[in-house]
């Protein structure tokens, strides 16, 4: 469905990652008539730029590409640093939650405070009035309250809602998703058509900062925080092996324990303050019951009674029938039909109505 948008004017920046998806976002809108400008954001500092993998976002290669995708479509340019903000924003947050024997999801938090907050405010400085990106999702608007809504895009394989929960109505009131009611596959048959130079450009991998690196050894060279060893114990505290550091370990990994047992064991528990990782059968990683915290509501405005959602644990999970119930504040309680595997501190739980997000919040623990 077209949202009519009343704005003063139809220039509108699009975020390009150097990418097939973004830079066929761009391509669309100045077909469409925007008066489009390119942007892409320089996040890492200039060093590690240089040095980053050619899949990554910012690397030089990209930046290349991206650039020379919008000289092709006649648009303006721009490379804006953003080293700092992302470094306080993205990059702290993923080392401390590690560190703090959580998993975090820097890609939600990016999109949240960078690629649709500081974008947004790039764009108002240049005169734009809305932003734009190659994700795959879709917007809508509820015809009773106005809101806005985020939905799932057509392609359920490409579908990055997920990753979009945290987005507020008014950075949705300002966000076109040009790519949300085509399939990737279309993508790049569509770039091809129109002569994109990125059209088989390989996609960009989902943690782009670590620089091909293991995230144990980036927290540590960034933080300087050394990684120690401990033990690897069951249910009952018995020691069963030894682990490298916590933050090579994350709640229902079963590979890279080194135990020889009857059963396959899962990362059960990280135990911070004994420096133990503690595991368990499959049977002890499973649960029916998760308490989420920040949650951040888009389609409504929260909830009063218990409520039955479709529910995602995590990006490649299948959703799953629960009650989500308000534990007061931002907090919620969610109650499974059926034990989901490996609900992990850190990680977003995201609610949905069909193909609507309703809202979404951070595993805080679950049993």
């Amino acid at each position: 469905m077209s949202i009519r948008r009343n704005f003063p004017n139809k220039k509108i920046v699009v975020g390009m990652s150097g990418g097939v998806d973004s830079s066929l976002a761009a391509a669309i809108l100045k077909k469409k008539g925007y008066d489009v400008i390119g942007m892409t954001f320089r996040m890492w500092p200039k060093e590690e730029c240089g040095n980053a993998a050619g899949r990554a976002c910012c690397s030089l290669e990209s930046i290349a590409r991206a650039r020379q995708v919008a000289f092709d479509l006649g648009i303006p340019y721009y490379v804006t640093d953003l080293s700092e903000d992302f470094k306080k924003d993205v990059i702290d947050y993923f080392c401390n939650e590690y560190l703090r024997g959580r998993t975090p999801n820097p890609c939600v938090v990016c999109n949240e405070k960078i690629k649709f907050g500081r974008m947004l405010e790039k764009a108002t400085s240049l005169g734009a009035s809305l932003i734009a990106t190659g994700h795959y999702a879709r917007i809508g608007i509820e015809k009773v309250t106005g809101k806005y809504l985020l939905r799932e895009g057509k392609d359920k394989e490409r579908d990055q809602s997920y990753f979009l929960f945290s987005l507020s109505q008014d950075q949705l009131r300002h966000t076109l998703f040009p790519l949300g009611g085509i399939l990737k596959k279309e993508a790049r048959r569509l770039a091809k058509k129109m002569r994109l130079k990125t059209y088989d450009a390989i996609s960009s991998q989902d943690v782009c900062f670590t620089g091909g690196q293991g995230y144990a050894e980036y927290i540590k060279r960034r933080t300087g925080v050394e990684i120690r060893k401990g033990d690897i114990v069951d249910g009952d505290g018995k020691v069963l092996g030894s682990h490298k550091g916590i933050p090579f370990y994350t709640i229902g990994q079963r590979r890279g324990l080194g135990i020889t047992h009857a059963e396959p064991l899962y990362v059960v528990g990280l135990d911070i303050d004994r420096n133990r990782i503690i595991v368990g059968t499959k049977k002890a990683v499973m649960k029916k019951r998760l308490v989420a915290e920040n949650v951040k509501w888009i389609a409504i405005d929260g909830i009063g009674k218990p409520m039955r959602v479709m529910a995602k644990i995590r990006y490649n999970h299948k959703k799953a029938r629960a009650t989500v119930t308000s534990g007061g504040g931002d907090t919620v309680t969610v109650e499974f039909d059926e034990p989901q595997e490996a609900p992990t501190p850190g990680q977003a739980v995201v609610f949905y109505d069909k193909d609507v997000v309703l809202g979404g919040g951070w595993i805080r623990q679950a049993s």
